[in-house]
């Protein structure tokens, strides 16, 4: 239904960037809520992004505030998160998510969201 993969290695170094898409198959991602979250090994999975559905809402947790953007190619059915000065706190497995908009408060809570793309790992090393 969704679908989440990096446009490049998952190993970065710090400060160097990278890309993630995430693509609808069964879904026609313009008229959902996309959700991105991320786990590190032995934490809990954390809300990072949010990009509401047909209005022009992008939202940031502080921790990447500044360095990750959210984009969008509406004709390729994919919602993209550019992510920019990458630090080794940022190494962990990504996540995107979909919601009916009905479903949606504010975007940041896992449970907002009923469909979820497989993670990808991201590594970012010192």
């Amino acid at each position: 239904e969704v679908s989440c993969r990096r446009l490049g290695g998952g190993l970065v170094q710090a400060g160097e960037s990278l890309r993630l898409s995430c693509s609808g198959s069964t879904l026609t991602l313009e008229g959902f809520g996309i959700g991105w979250f991320r786990q590190a090994p032995g934490k809990e999975r954390e809300w990072v992004s949010y990009r509401g559905s047909r209005d022009g809402t992008r939202d940031y947790a502080d921790s990447v505030m500044g360095r990750f953007t959210i984009s969008e190619d509406v004709a390729e059915n994919t919602v993209y998160l550019q992510m920019n000065s990458l630090k080794p706190e940022d190494t962990a497995v990504y996540y995107c998510a979909a919601a009916n908009p009905w479903t949606i408060v504010r975007g940041r809570e896992e449970h907002e969201y009923e469909y979820w793309g497989q993670g990808t790992l991201v590594t970012v090393s010192s």
